[in-house]
């Protein structure tokens, strides 16, 4: 097992596991891709499995919503943690890549743990405040995009057909903001400061929930262009 991989090898293995996508076609995926493998070093030379970070991020996940229900500053470590589960979320497709141990279980089990993630996210959403009807559609629209996108590939649609403005990196980066936001809202209130004075009685987590909302819309919008130009016969 070697475990020094160059910056080209991380790149091709990370275009394996998504369809042929060239990372370097983005800033962000690029950087994304190297901070991954750099992370996953000390985890290929210790022997970790995938599998095992794969279940180590859902339950680094799991534990968001319960910390920013703390209220006052306690959503700030809940962003902390949430980038924590994400950055375990790209390790394990490094280590299957660096390690050679990709295998059929761990393509079934990535997608579940990215969706149970999802749903973690979401729920974090509505435990900050942003209406519980606006978090279920949130919900519905994530997973039925998601739903789209593994029928199609099912189908014979090969990668993921596009990358929409409601991916992975787009559902934790609102996430994040949303969490932060909301323990500075706590410190500004202590300080007397209205955050939100001419939208009184809607949050800042309420405005990211709807902007994500109409982000969801039109990725979903735009994968379905995507598989029907790729499947049509």
């Amino acid at each position: 097992m070697r475990p020094v991989f160059s910056r080209e090898e991380a790149y091709a293995g990370w275009s394996r596991l998504h369809g042929g996508i060239d990372p370097r076609s983005s800033m962000w995926i690029s950087g994304w891709v190297r901070i991954a493998h750099t992370c996953a070093t000390p985890l290929v030379r210790a022997g970790v499995s995938p599998s095992t970070v794969t279940v180590a991020g859902v339950a680094v996940m799991a534990a968001v919503p319960l910390i920013a229900s703390a209220g006052a500053a306690w959503p700030m470590v809940a962003m902390l943690v949430i980038l924590v589960g994400a950055v375990l979320d790209g390790v394990d497709g490094a280590i299957a890549v660096r390690a050679g141990k990709a295998s059929r279980w761990g393509r079934v089990l990535d997608p579940f743990a990215d969706r149970c993630s999802d749903l973690l996210l979401v729920l974090t959403l509505v435990v900050l405040g942003a209406p519980a009807w606006l978090g279920v559609s949130l919900a519905l629209l994530t997973l039925l995009l998601e739903s789209v996108r593994a029928h199609a590939q099912a189908t014979g649609m090969e990668g993921p057909g596009v990358l929409t403005w409601w991916e992975r990196p787009s559902r934790v980066i609102v996430a994040c903001f949303a969490t932060a936001t909301s323990a500075i809202e706590w410190c500004a209130r202590r300080s007397g400061i209205d955050v939100l004075p001419a939208l009184d009685g809607i949050t800042l987590v309420t405005i990211y929930s709807i902007i994500a909302t109409v982000l969801a819309v039109a990725g979903l919008a735009q994968l379905l262009v995507a598989v029907h130009s790729d499947l049509e016969d």
